[in-house]
C-alpha cells in the first residue's frame, strides 16, 4: 500500500495544500488499510448512514472489503442512490421532469468541480477523496448521469437492441468500471469484468423489476423480441401476455451468458481483487434462479424468499469456482 500512499500524497497535496485541516497532516503517512480514505470523519459518518437509510444489502456486502476501498464504494453506491432517485420521481423535484433534468444538470457540473478539487458536502467530499486514492475515470460519472437521463427523456420502453445496449453500459458498466478500480484489479481483463458482469446484474433488474418498471411507465423488454413475439404495446396487457416467457428466457440466457463471459475474465484478474464481483455475482445468480423457478407467467408475484439458492452461490464464489 505505500506505493498508493505516496501517489495518493502528491495528488491531495496540490489539490488541498493549506484549504483543509483534514490535511494538514503529512499524506506521507495516510495508511488506506487503516485509516480509511483521507477525509473528515463526519464527512464518512454521514454517507454511511445514507447508506443504511437505504436498508440495502449493499452496506453488508461491502464490508468485505478494506477499509478506504469500501468507503470508497459507499460514496459510489450514495451517489448512484441519489442520481436514481432523481431518474424515479423520488428526489425533491418529485415527477417534474424539468427539475429533475436541472438536479442532474447539477450534478454533472458538482462532478466536473470535484474533479478540480471543490468539493462543498460530506458526499462530494468524500468522493473527491476516492478519486484522488484510486484514480477513477471522470467519464464514467457523467456516463452513469447520462444514463439517468436517458430514464427521464422517454420514459425508456421497448428500446431497440442498440440504445438498450447504450443504456447498460451506462447505468451498469460505467458504475462497474468505477468499482473495478476500487477493488484494485486494473487494466484490459477489469474492464472486461466491468462490461459483462454490469450487462448481466441489469438484465437480472429487467426480469426482477417488470412489474416495478411497468408502474413507471418503463419496459426494457428489447423491441426487437417484442416484435418477434407479437407483444403489444399497451403495458397494462403485458403481464398477462403468453408471450411475455419467451422473451424473459431469451433475457435469462443472455444474463447468464454475460456472467459466464465476467466469470472468465474474472480468473484473468488477481483473486483478492475479485472477491466483491464474485459476490454480487453470486447474489444475483441467486435471484435470477429463484425467478426461474417461480417462473415467467408470474413476472408480478413475490419472490420466494428462500435463501438456499443464494448460499449455494455465495459458497461457489468464495471458493472461486
Amino acid at each position: 500500500m505505500q506505493n498508493v500512499s505516496l501517489r495518493l500524497a502528491d495528488k491531495l497535496k496540490a489539490l488541498f495544500q493549506g484549504t483543509s485541516e483534514i490535511f494538514s497532516k503529512n499524506l506521507q503517512d495516510v495508511n488506506l488499510e487503516k485509516d480509511g480514505l483521507p477525509c473528515a470523519y463526519q464527512d464518512m459518518e454521514a454517507v454511511e448512514a445514507q447508506i443504511i437509510r437505504a436498508q440495502t444489502s449493499f452496506y453488508k456486502g461491502m464490508r468485505i472489503l478494506p477499509r478506504a476501498r469500501r468507503e470508497a464504494m459507499y460514496a459510489i453506491y450514495a451517489l448512484c442512490r441519489e442520481l436514481d432517485d432523481i431518474a424515479d420521481g423520488d428526489s425533491p423535484a418529485g415527477k417534474d421532469i424539468e427539475k429533475s433534468f436541472a438536479l442532474l444538470d447539477h450534478w454533472s457540473k458538482r462532478i466536473r468541480e470535484i474533479y478540480k478539487g471543490h468539493a462543498d458536502t460530506s458526499l462530494e467530499r468524500v468522493l473527491l477523496a476516492a478519486i484522488s486514492c484510486y484514480d477513477l475515470d471522470e467519464r464514467d460519472f457523467q456516463e452513469i448521469i447520462e444514463g439517468m437521463r436517458m430514464d427521464l427523456n422517454g420514459p425508456i420502453v421497448f428500446p431497440d437492441e442498440k440504445t438498450l445496449d447504450l443504456y447498460f453500459d451506462r447505468v451498469a458498466s460505467a458504475v462497474g468500471r468505477l468499482s473495478i478500480r476500487i477493488f484494485g484489479a486494473e487494466g484490459e481483463n477489469g474492464l472486461k469484468v466491468a462490461y459483462h458482469l454490469g450487462r448481466a446484474l441489469q438484465q437480472v433488474n429487467i426480469l426482477r423489476d417488470i412489474e416495478t418498471d411497468l408502474h413507471l411507465g418503463r419496459c426494457y423488454l428489447p423491441k426487437e423480441l417484442a416484435d418477434r413475439f407479437q407483444i403489444s404495446r399497451d403495458l397494462s396487457l403485458l403481464l398477462s401476455s403468453e408471450k411475455l416467457p419467451d422473451i424473459c428466457k431469451i433475457l435469462a440466457m443472455r444474463a447468464k451468458d454475460s456472467f459466464r463471459r465476467s466469470e472468465y475474465y474474472m480468473q484473468c484478474c488477481p483473486s483478492k481483487t475479485m472477491l466483491p464481483a464474485r459476490l454480487m455475482a453470486a447474489s444475483y445468480k441467486a435471484t435470477l434462479k429463484r425467478l426461474e423457478n417461480r417462473g415467467w407467467m408470474h413476472s408480478g408475484a413475490p419472490l420466494n424468499k428462500s435463501p438456499f439458492w443464494k448460499i449455494f452461490f455465495l459458497v461457489k464464489a468464495l471458493i472461486g469456482k
